[in-house]
């Protein structure tokens, strides 16, 4: 058995980078593929000539270059021998790239692969994007005529895990509280500036009970990672983090569960990270953070629950008591999260792996978790019907 290793990353700050069509300059995605990829084989240690195998997130419909893999390709003059592809699975869409990025190296096919990707759709009209995402994420003869968006479901999972089990509109805020504050200390995140617990009450609700500050804005990101084999890792004598455990489940349904179920439950989330963990031989306790894909601070909640990092229905009081904030028991999403450091949807989970992979290699700066050596990232299809989860191991 192979195994893999994360040794270069780069990305640029999650925020307002697609141009509109009529402006007189456009802001082009392979140019700034192109720079994100010199800079993260730089990172890496390795030259271009040693890139086996590269795996693109698709680009977004709104994206006009289609085929956007093969046009970089040619930009840059990289023959491979490997495999180059886009991948899609909505929001695991960035999560499948590095899983097939790791998988190349795992089948032979390549020593070194990246794993990269564009997400461009701050430019355009809100209308437009909410009915591709009704239409990419429910079912069009149930869910999209009946304006059902996936907020609406994270909103759900909200009141009925309020009712259930007693907890405050507060202790949800202090979620989006924690996520500011860990954004405050990342350059890569969207929105910088600390926020209390007052501030996510006062602002306008979305869908109730979750606020403005309670849900991820849109925004653009494009990021690049190299992976390579141990041995290749080993042999560049830098820090790297190592792919110890692996696990993936779908339920079978699709976003919403049409047989009757335990909602915020999250039954994939914990099947696919038990996986991860015996394939890693550990437990949830050995974990020193977790880089979660969670769009609101209700599904923060309920994963790590669902993850073993907090008691079935005390995920929300972990964050509100400071359990999961920087210097707490078991930090979670120190970027920022998907509520502060941004979610430019198909390529978030690269921003996870970037940030584990930043924390497990002591370059994390301000926000860096002290002794890190395992953490946890997961990515999600819907209203978390599927998950697939990685532990890496920081190797110094």
């Amino acid at each position: 058995m192979r195994n893999v290793a994360i040794i270069g990353t780069s990305a640029i700050p999650v925020g307002r980078h697609q141009s509109r069509d009529d402006a007189v300059l456009h802001n082009l995605e392979h140019e700034i593929m192109a720079r994100l990829i010199v800079d993260a084989v730089r990172d890496a240690g390795v030259e271009k000539s040693d890139i086996q195998s590269m795996i693109f997130t698709l680009p977004r419909p709104y994206t006009q270059q289609k085929y956007l893999h093969t046009l970089l390709a040619g930009y840059l003059k990289m023959s491979c021998t490997g495999t180059v592809m886009e991948v899609a699975g909505n929001g695991m869409t960035a999560a499948l790239a590095f899983d097939q990025a790791a998988n190349e190296i795992l089948l032979g096919r390549a020593n070194v692969s990246l794993a990269l990707g564009i997400n461009m759709e701050s430019a355009v009209s809100a209308s437009a994007h909410m009915m591709s995402s009704m239409r990419t994420t429910g079912d069009v003869d149930f869910q999209t005529p009946a304006g059902f968006t996936p907020i609406s479901w994270y909103a759900m999972d909200a009141m009925r895990y309020m009712y259930e089990y007693g907890v405050a509109r507060e202790q949800l805020a202090a979620v989006a509280v924690k996520n500011r504050y860990h954004a405050s200390l990342n350059p890569l995140a969207q929105y910088r500036k600390e926020i209390t617990v007052a501030d996510v009450l006062a602002q306008r609700p979305i869908v109730e009970p979750l606020g403005l500050y309670d849900v991820p804005s849109r925004g653009d990101g494009a990021a690049c990672l190299v992976l390579a084999s141990e041995d290749v890792a080993k042999s560049l004598g830098r820090p790297y983090a190592l792919v110890r455990g692996r696990g993936f489940y779908h339920q079978g349904v699709h976003q919403i569960s049409d047989v009757p179920n335990d909602m915020i439950s999250f039954e994939a989330a914990q099947r696919a990270s038990a996986v991860a963990y015996e394939e890693a031989r550990i437990t949830p306790k050995d974990l020193d953070l977790a880089e979660l894909y969670a769009p609101c601070t209700i599904v923060e909640v309920l994963v790590t629950e669902a993850i073993g990092l907090a008691a079935r229905g005390q995920g929300a009081r972990a964050a509100a008591s400071g359990e999961t904030t920087l210097g707490g028991r078991i930090p979670v999403s120190t970027s920022g999260g998907l509520t502060s450091r941004g979610h430019p949807a198909y390529v978030t989970s690269l921003y996870n792996y970037i940030e584990l992979a930043d924390q497990l290699r002591g370059r994390a700066g301000q926000r860096q978790v002290s002794n890190a050596r395992l953490g946890l990232t997961i990515g999600e299809l819907g209203n978390y019907n599927a998950a697939l989860v990685h532990v890496l191991e920081g190797v110094r």
